[in-house]
Protein backbone atom coordinates (compact mmCIF):
# COMPACT_ATOMS: atom_id res chain seq x y z
CA UNK A 1 0.00 0.00 0.00
CA UNK A 2 1.43 3.40 -0.94
CA UNK A 3 1.85 6.07 1.68
CA UNK A 4 -0.57 9.02 1.40
CA UNK A 5 0.85 12.38 0.37
CA UNK A 6 1.58 15.06 2.94
CA UNK A 7 -1.44 17.02 1.69
CA UNK A 8 -3.69 13.99 2.15
CA UNK A 9 -2.35 13.44 5.67
CA UNK A 10 -2.95 17.09 6.62
CA UNK A 11 -6.42 17.10 5.04
CA UNK A 12 -7.38 14.27 7.36
CA UNK A 13 -7.13 16.48 10.47
CA UNK A 14 -9.83 19.07 9.73
CA UNK A 15 -12.12 16.37 8.37
CA UNK A 16 -11.53 14.25 11.46
CA UNK A 17 -12.43 17.25 13.61
CA UNK A 18 -15.59 17.72 11.54
CA UNK A 19 -16.42 14.01 11.96
CA UNK A 20 -15.92 14.17 15.73
CA UNK A 21 -18.01 17.36 15.98
CA UNK A 22 -20.78 15.69 13.99
CA UNK A 23 -20.57 12.68 16.29
CA UNK A 24 -20.82 14.99 19.28
CA UNK A 25 -23.90 16.67 17.83
CA UNK A 26 -25.59 13.28 17.40
CA UNK A 27 -24.74 12.35 20.99
CA UNK A 28 -26.13 15.71 22.17
CA UNK A 29 -29.40 14.97 20.33
CA UNK A 30 -29.56 11.56 22.01
CA UNK A 31 -28.84 13.00 25.45
CA UNK A 32 -31.67 15.51 25.08
CA UNK A 33 -34.04 12.63 24.39
CA UNK A 34 -32.66 10.41 27.17
CA UNK A 35 -32.91 13.22 29.73
CA UNK A 36 -36.47 14.05 28.63
CA UNK A 37 -37.58 10.42 28.95
CA UNK A 38 -38.32 10.21 25.21
CA UNK A 39 -40.70 7.37 24.43
CA UNK A 40 -43.93 6.23 22.85
CA UNK A 41 -45.86 9.39 23.75
CA UNK A 42 -43.26 11.50 21.94
CA UNK A 43 -43.46 9.31 18.86
CA UNK A 44 -47.25 9.58 18.88
CA UNK A 45 -46.89 13.38 18.96
CA UNK A 46 -44.67 13.11 15.89
CA UNK A 47 -47.26 10.89 14.17
CA UNK A 48 -50.01 13.43 14.91
CA UNK A 49 -47.82 16.25 13.63
CA UNK A 50 -46.89 14.38 10.46
CA UNK A 51 -50.35 13.16 9.54
CA UNK A 52 -51.95 16.55 10.12
CA UNK A 53 -49.31 18.60 8.31
CA UNK A 54 -49.79 19.73 4.71
CA UNK A 55 -46.01 20.14 4.28
CA UNK A 56 -45.32 16.48 5.01
CA UNK A 57 -44.83 14.27 1.93
CA UNK A 58 -47.35 11.47 1.42
CA UNK A 59 -44.80 8.64 1.88
CA UNK A 60 -43.83 10.05 5.27
CA UNK A 61 -47.51 10.29 6.26
CA UNK A 62 -47.95 6.63 5.33
CA UNK A 63 -44.80 5.63 7.25
CA UNK A 64 -45.91 7.59 10.33
CA UNK A 65 -49.45 6.20 10.35
CA UNK A 66 -48.78 2.60 9.31
CA UNK A 67 -45.34 1.90 10.76
CA UNK A 68 -44.42 4.36 13.50
CA UNK A 69 -47.83 4.61 15.19
CA UNK A 70 -48.30 0.88 15.83
CA UNK A 71 -44.66 0.60 16.92
CA UNK A 72 -44.44 3.90 18.83
CA UNK A 73 -43.00 2.24 21.93
CA UNK A 74 -40.24 0.58 19.94
CA UNK A 75 -39.41 3.75 18.00
CA UNK A 76 -39.46 5.74 21.24
CA UNK A 77 -36.71 3.52 22.63
CA UNK A 78 -34.72 3.07 19.42
CA UNK A 79 -34.47 6.68 18.21
CA UNK A 80 -32.28 7.98 21.07
CA UNK A 81 -30.12 4.85 20.87
CA UNK A 82 -29.80 5.26 17.09
CA UNK A 83 -28.63 8.84 17.57
CA UNK A 84 -26.17 7.82 20.30
CA UNK A 85 -24.85 4.98 18.14
CA UNK A 86 -24.33 7.25 15.16
CA UNK A 87 -22.43 9.67 17.38
CA UNK A 88 -20.17 7.06 18.95
CA UNK A 89 -19.36 5.40 15.62
CA UNK A 90 -18.54 8.76 14.03
CA UNK A 91 -16.27 9.74 16.90
CA UNK A 92 -14.47 6.39 16.69
CA UNK A 93 -14.26 6.57 12.91
CA UNK A 94 -15.78 3.11 12.55
CA UNK A 95 -17.85 2.34 9.45
CA UNK A 96 -17.58 6.02 8.61
CA UNK A 97 -19.11 6.09 5.13
CA UNK A 98 -21.99 3.79 6.03
CA UNK A 99 -22.64 5.67 9.27
CA UNK A 100 -22.59 9.02 7.44
CA UNK A 101 -25.13 7.69 4.94
CA UNK A 102 -27.30 6.48 7.82
CA UNK A 103 -26.96 9.81 9.60
CA UNK A 104 -28.00 11.75 6.50
CA UNK A 105 -30.90 9.36 5.95
CA UNK A 106 -32.02 9.91 9.53
CA UNK A 107 -31.86 13.68 9.07
CA UNK A 108 -33.88 13.39 5.85
CA UNK A 109 -36.50 11.38 7.71
CA UNK A 110 -36.63 14.03 10.44
CA UNK A 111 -36.91 16.82 7.89
CA UNK A 112 -39.60 15.05 5.88
CA UNK A 113 -41.60 14.69 9.09
CA UNK A 114 -41.19 18.45 9.65
CA UNK A 115 -39.14 17.88 12.81
CA UNK A 116 -36.35 20.43 12.43
CA UNK A 117 -33.98 21.70 15.10
CA UNK A 118 -31.35 24.40 14.72
CA UNK A 119 -28.51 21.87 14.63
CA UNK A 120 -29.83 19.73 11.75
CA UNK A 121 -28.64 21.99 8.90
CA UNK A 122 -25.13 22.04 10.38
CA UNK A 123 -25.24 18.27 10.86
CA UNK A 124 -26.32 17.78 7.25
CA UNK A 125 -23.61 20.10 5.94
CA UNK A 126 -20.92 18.29 7.92
CA UNK A 127 -22.23 14.92 6.74
CA UNK A 128 -22.19 15.94 3.08
CA UNK A 129 -18.70 17.45 3.44
CA UNK A 130 -17.39 14.24 4.99
CA UNK A 131 -18.99 12.08 2.30
CA UNK A 132 -17.29 14.20 -0.37
CA UNK A 133 -13.89 13.24 1.10
CA UNK A 134 -14.45 9.81 2.64
CA UNK A 135 -10.82 8.64 2.65
CA UNK A 136 -9.60 11.74 4.44
CA UNK A 137 -12.61 11.70 6.80
CA UNK A 138 -11.89 8.17 8.02
CA UNK A 139 -8.08 8.21 7.86
CA UNK A 140 -7.77 9.10 11.56
CA UNK A 141 -9.94 6.55 13.31
CA UNK A 142 -10.60 2.83 13.42
CA UNK A 143 -11.31 2.68 9.67
CA UNK A 144 -7.95 4.33 8.96
CA UNK A 145 -6.14 1.91 11.26
CA UNK A 146 -7.76 -1.03 9.49
CA UNK A 147 -6.69 0.29 6.09
CA UNK A 148 -3.12 0.93 7.26
CA UNK A 149 -2.67 -2.43 8.98
CA UNK A 150 -2.40 -5.58 6.87
CA UNK A 151 -3.41 -7.66 9.94
CA UNK A 152 -6.96 -6.23 9.84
Amino acid sequence: MSRPSAAARWAAWPLTIARVVLGGLWIAEALIKFRAGFGAADMLLVVDSVTGNSRTPAPMKWFAADVIEPLAGLFGVLIPWLEAGLGVLLILGLGTVLVLAGALGTLLMYWSSDQLTASYPLMAALGVLLLLFPHAADRIGIDGLREASPAW
